[in-house]
């Protein structure tokens, strides 16, 4: 007997989702718990599982068809052996979504493919084997010199959301940046020492990000506006210290959120970040691992920018821009002195922040990362 498949119950936060992908075809068989569909939101890639070994009888909503909150997207029937396959058809066009899309990223004609489904119908796979077939006893085109070729692919739901809320960061807040410059030296020699019996004691390796999220929280705590939010005509203080790091994926960038800093050892940041970073590559992050955060940072050095202006990152009204660190001569105590050295920008919302305040943020960063041991004695 057939039950039904259907989509995860969304946050509030979350209106609907769009069918990314079906790992599994109809009649196929499946184990139980092996993800069989990806449902991508504005967020985070849900994936859907088998509830039994068994296979889908059925395919309701096909890839990129938008689905609502517990809405049933297929049907399953449990047991080992392979269901009779049932294609679904679609009245636009005559084709599934999947193949309107293979179709059109392609560029290929509909008629030119020959159609192997139920009825003859088209499926992604006669797409695919159409377009690495080599043509018989045609001559290759030759492409005119100019000549300029065009791809055109619709945007992920997760990257119009990015888009959408970049946007809306630059047209709904005083956004203003201050640079500083923070004398890598001294972390890199502590770092260089201590790495190795760090990893060995704590399982995680000594990275940069722990020294800046641990000086970032304690120049929250001097600075308790840069840890606020704007709510309407409200501001809103922080009493905690959730700390967002920005991770770069395959579907975009994603923001997944450190809980309570100030009470995180360099050990648990490092480890945290580093489970992060594991899961955004996979997709596996969850919505509730991006709720929330009062301060970002993120790091355009891993990918070599020198000097950037990071976008907040609403409702939150500061963000912090690491860059690469680069050699350069410094003037020290009359003397030039070749020191590894790193651009550092704040971007802050300037209705809830006054360029004072700003500056003796970043500031007191600087001088947590030049001198350490302030974080360890609470200077």
């Amino acid at each position: 007997m057939a039950t039904e498949i259907k989509a995860p119950v969304f946050p509030e936060s979350v209106a609907d989702g769009t069918i990314a992908t079906w790992h599994k075809k109809v009649g196929e068989p499946v184990s139980r718990d092996e993800v069989i569909c990806d449902i991508e939101t504005d967020k985070v890639v849900l994936e859907v599982v088998a509830p039994a070994d068994g296979s889908l009888v059925a395919i309701i909503k096909g890839e990129g068809d938008t689905v609502l909150s517990d809405e049933v997207i297929a049907q399953f029937e449990a047991g080992a052996g392979a269901a009779p396959v049932v294609e679904r058809t679609e009245a636009v066009s005559g084709q599934a979504p999947a193949v309107r899309k293979a179709l059109s990223e392609t560029g290929i004609a509909a008629a030119d493919v020959q159609g192997t489904g139920r009825g003859g119908r088209i499926t992604k796979e006669d797409v695919a084997n159409h377009q690495t077939k080599p043509a018989a006893n045609v001559t290759p085109l030759s492409v005119a010199v100019g000549e300029r070729i065009e791809k055109r692919v619709p945007m992920t739901r997760l990257r119009k959301r990015v888009a959408e809320r970049l946007l809306s960061a630059t047209q709904e807040t005083a956004m203003l940046t201050t640079f500083n410059e923070v004398n890598m030296k001294p972390i890199m020699e502590l770092r260089k020492q201590y790495k190795d019996a760090f990893e060995k004691r704590h399982g995680a390796r000594l990275g940069f990000m722990s020294f800046f999220v641990k000086a970032v929280t304690e120049a929250l705590k001097r600075y308790p506006a840069v840890n606020a939010s704007i709510d309407g005509d409200d501001i809103v203080y922080h009493g905690y210290y959730d700390i967002g790091v920005a991770v770069s994926s395959d579907r975009g960038l994603v923001v997944p959120v450190l809980r309570d800093t100030d009470r995180m050892s360099y050990a648990e940041v490092e480890a945290g970040i580093g489970a992060y970073a594991a899961k955004a590559r996979d997709g596996k992050l969850s919505i509730e691992e991006m709720t929330g955060g009062t301060f970002t940072i993120t790091n355009g050095g891993t990918f070599g920018s020198l000097l950037s202006t990071p976008i907040l990152n609403q409702p939150q009204t500061g963000i912090l821009g690491m860059h690469k660190i680069q050699e350069r001569p410094m003037a020290v105590n009359g003397q030039v002195e070749i020191l590894p050295m790193m651009y550092l920008a704040l971007s802050y919302d300037h209705r809830m922040i006054d360029g004072k305040e700003a500056v003796g943020f970043l500031v007191a960063i600087k001088e947590l990362l030049e001198e350490p041991e302030r974080l360890l004695l609470d200077l």
